[in-house]
């Protein structure tokens, strides 16, 4: 991943290195890896696919700090928080485009199309929610979103593997089914954490996605139990509220049944992610996928 940068800009190369750098936790490229390795396909290969999974998430991160305006990811301070914009756009732009360049390295058409199709479904559904999905609060909205957001890289990285891999479609499509299965458990624990977690260890204000209208699955829980909330009237309306009403109500959504409900949720994905895997040839690749299944509930809960 690092040497993309080799022969560019100087800048492009500090720009990689301080987000390569900034920390994360490499679930995708991993999840691909495990998968790669149950199933058999060939290991220089798998690794330039997890190498550009990654590169592609780191990307669209990129984008999407500078769409949202976010200073800090991870506690450190995001590109756009030092760069104009436009250097942002094309920084992004350009690591797209070493991604794309790795997964052709693959020499798999079929894998080119499925990461072709995954970062289409990424911007569709970005430009679903800048468009359509503020004030929107509904399950069906919020997994459709999360769909496209998290769980669609998800898939990437299992059935991009088995496209590497010595298997039939039948299996290639049910090991796809457990990355769809994990992304969405992901990306609700994600959510959770968006309440119950401290600013310095989300790295990112508390309740940022109900700052900007965006309704996550412990705010709809809550919504549902409290129907007359001021607060949540006018952020369905897009209207103004006050810091101190936002603050009392993230409160209330924590004190409320609302986090139990989505944490229970997010194990029923991974419940049937796990379900998946027992059809898996038995291996110590498997057994690491069904432990980061479960390590996905538990994360800084």
């Amino acid at each position: 991943m690092r040497a993309q940068s080799q022969g560019q800009h100087p800048d492009l190369g500090v720009a990689l290195e301080h987000l390569l750098s900034s920390g994360g936790k490499r679930v995708r490229p991993a999840v691909a890896l495990l998968t790669g390795g149950m199933l058999g396909a060939n290991h220089e290969r798998l690794i330039t696919l997890a190498a550009a999974i990654e590169l592609l998430h780191t990307a669209t991160l990129v984008h999407d700090d500078l769409i949202d305006g976010a200073l800090l990811r991870r506690g450190i301070a995001t590109l756009n928080a030092q760069w104009s914009p436009a250097a942002t756009v094309l920084t992004g732009d350009f690591i797209f485009a070493r991604a794309a360049r790795l997964a052709a390295e693959t020499d798999s058409v079929t894998v080119m199309r499925l990461f072709a199709e995954t970062l289409a479904t990424i911007v569709n559904g970005e430009l679903t929610q800048l468009f359509s999905s503020r004030g929107l609060a509904s399950r069906e909205d919020y997994f459709k979103r999360i769909h496209a957001k998290t769980a669609s890289m998800f898939e990437l990285a299992t059935g991009a593997a088995a496209m590497l891999s010595p298997v039939d479609e039948y299996l290639a499509q049910e090991v796809r089914s457990f990355g769809y299965e994990i992304g969405m458990a992901f990306q609700i624990v994600d959510d959770v954490l968006d309440f119950t977690g401290e600013q310095t260890r989300v790295g990112k204000p508390v309740a940022s996605d109900l700052r900007q209208g965006l309704f996550t699955l412990p705010a709809l829980y809550y919504m549902e139990s409290h129907p007359g909330n001021e607060v949540i009237a006018a952020l369905l309306e897009g209207g103004r509220f006050s810091d101190d009403g936002l603050e009392e109500l993230v409160v209330q959504i924590r004190k409320s049944g609302a986090i139990q409900k989505s944490i229970d949720e997010a194990r029923r994905f991974v419940e049937r992610g796990l379900t998946i895997l027992e059809s898996m040839p038995e291996s110590p690749e498997r057994e690491a996928l069904e432990d980061l299944a479960r390590y996905i509930i538990h994360r800084d809960l």
